[in-house]
C-alpha cells in the first residue's frame, strides 16, 4: 500500500492499515534501518493524569493546602470568584516559611 507524504509533512495512514491495528489516535514514531515504524500508542487518560502530577513533584502537604483552598473557596460567597481572578496564580514549590 502507499501512503502519499504532504508539504505538510502529514500523512494519512491507508483504512486497511488501521483497522489490522485497531482504533488508535496516536502512534509512537521510531525509525529503524531507514525505516518508519509506527506502533499504535493507547493511552489511559487516568495514566496521562498519573504521569502529569508525577511530574510535578507534588508532596502530601501540597494535596493537602489545595483541598483546604479549595473547601474555603467552595465556603465563600458565589460573587467572590470574580475577585480571585485578579490575583497571581500559586505557584508550585515555592512557598513562604
Amino acid at each position: 500500500m502507499l501512503a502519499k507524504l504532504t508539504a505538510k509533512n502529514q500523512l494519512t495512514l491507508p483504512k486497511a492499515v488501521t483497522a489490522a491495528v485497531g482504533a488508535a489516535e496516536y502512534f509512537d514514531v521510531q525509525t529503524c534501518d531507514g525505516a518508519i515504524v509506527l506502533t499504535p500508542v493507547r493511552i489511559q487518560r487516568g495514566d496521562a493524569l498519573r504521569a502529569k502530577l508525577a511530574g510535578l513533584d507534588l508532596t502530601a502537604d501540597d494535596v493537602g493546602a489545595a483541598v483546604a483552598w479549595a473547601r474555603g473557596r467552595v465556603a465563600e460567597a458565589p460573587g467572590s470568584y470574580s475577585s480571585a481572578r485578579t490575583k497571581k496564580p500559586h505557584k508550585a514549590g515555592k512557598r513562604k516559611s
